[in-house]
């Protein structure tokens, strides 16, 4: 049975949250999910929405074009496939769980910590989520938690760090505690943000009462470490090495959405090369696995083919576009027909998006300040500098003669390359 959407909640499978082009179901994998279960879910997301699969910068699965009446039976149909969903507080573990570089098995832990969450029945803010981090190559420093745990080498042994309100460089450090405490831990810093109110988030308490607060609420379990070293960025995209000789797969999808039929094709050739599993990873990444090395390759070339982005420098990856015109209502401007005209061209470095291409001033793909933004408005298409889809277009073009326009900003060094 779903739910009605509550404004300022995130969309989940049994509540979909309206958008320009149907009902959004989003879908959070508490794990890896079987090739033919991901492909159950492709069947479903053409049946009852429009046919549209996204995965998000964190790594989450999102069904569009649903309506009314087909979001009940996606969502009956989704429950039957047996994904493990976490539909709680979101607690989310590296992509690749046990990889030979982690520390410990972080989905082992995240699993311990969803049932002892649900168990409490604290009332917390619907947007509060932890991340745990098994110190792996494929780690989480990129996405923003409540809670951050990450599994740090010791003389004795791994530790879990623990760091508040921020991604891995601007949260706050805790401390450190043992491994078998993380549960205990972690529930009660939740304890202390949920005594804030249910709008709570580790933010508030931090500006509050400081990282004092957090420091009473677990009294002598904490160990005063120093921060874990920096690490360089995750690339998600590329051949990942894991146990007994095998290998993964990353898979970008172009500006973050695949149609589900072309993701499916995709889950059947893995199928036919010996895979077993995938998930969804952060950066708008699907990972495969296992294969054996000769294959590797003749998978890469076959989602290449397909229209995944296959290299860590795809454009597309860099930039971010919503349905826009004509599959959303509130589209002004053909987003993703922009934004691929534009990626063929557009010179783009860095891990981070540098363009958004938005059909209107909502910017529901992405709320947060790019350097470049293309904007749908009644005069055509807005370019916003440094800023969000709502701010004040500095300049407007045609959609026939933008590329032109942006090729004036790149050269004249007006937009600061990521």
């Amino acid at each position: 049975m779903t739910v009605p959407f509550v404004r300022g909640a995130c969309p989940s499978l049994l509540a979909a949250m309206p958008t320009g082009d149907g009902l959004l179901a989003r879908i959070v994998p508490a794990g890896p999910m079987k090739l033919k279960v991901l492909a159950g879910l492709c069947a479903s997301a053409r049946v009852h929405g429009n046919g549209t699969i996204e995965i998000s910068a964190r790594g989450s699965l999102q069904v569009r074009g649903l309506r009314p009446d087909s979001a009940p039976p996606f969502a009956a149909a989704v429950s039957a496939l047996g994904i493990e969903i976490n539909d709680g507080t979101p607690v989310i573990a590296g992509p690749l769980g046990d990889e030979p570089s982690a520390l410990l098995d972080a989905d082992t832990l995240a699993r311990e910590l969803r049932q002892a969450i649900a168990a409490a029945g604290l009332a917390l803010a619907p947007k509060v989520s932890v991340i745990v981090d098994g110190g792996g190559r494929l780690h989480l420093d990129a996405l923003a938690a409540d809670i951050r745990v990450r599994a740090v080498a010791t003389a004795d042994g791994p530790l879990l760090h623990i760091a508040l309100a921020g991604d891995g460089a601007t949260a706050a450090p805790l401390g450190a505690i043992a491994p078998d405490e993380a549960c205990n831990v972690v529930l009660h810093l939740l304890a202390s943000i949920a005594a804030h109110g249910p709008e709570a988030r580790a933010a508030d308490v931090l500006r509050r009462g400081g990282i004092a607060t957090f420091r009473d609420a677990i009294r002598t379990r904490i160990v005063l470490e120093s921060s874990p070293p920096p690490r360089l960025p995750a690339e998600p995209v590329g051949t990942h090495c894991l146990k007994d000789d095998l290998y993964a797969l990353g898979v970008g999808l172009a500006f973050g959405h695949a149609q589900a039929h072309t993701l499916r094709a995709l889950t059947e050739t893995a199928r036919a090369h010996g895979a077993l599993w995938a998930r969804p990873a952060l950066d708008r990444t699907l990972l495969l696995w296992p294969f054996k090395r000769t294959k590797v390759k003749t998978i890469r070339d076959e989602a290449g083919r397909l229209g995944f982005a296959v290299e860590p420098s795809d454009s597309r990856r860099r930039i971010v576009a919503c349905p826009g015109a004509p599959a959303c209502a509130s589209g002004l401007i053909e987003s993703r027909a922009i934004a691929a005209a534009l990626a063929q061209d557009l010179p783009l470095h860095g891990d981070r998006v540098v363009l958004h291409v938005s059909g209107c001033a909502k910017g529901c793909a992405y709320p947060a300040t790019a350097p470049l933004t293309v904007v749908g408005t009644a005069r055509g298409c807005g370019i916003v500098r440094d800023g969000t889809a709502r701010a004040t277009p500095s300049s407007y073009a045609d959609p026939a003669g933008l590329d032109e326009e942006i090729d004036r900003i790149i050269e004249t060094r007006e937009v600061v390359h990521a």
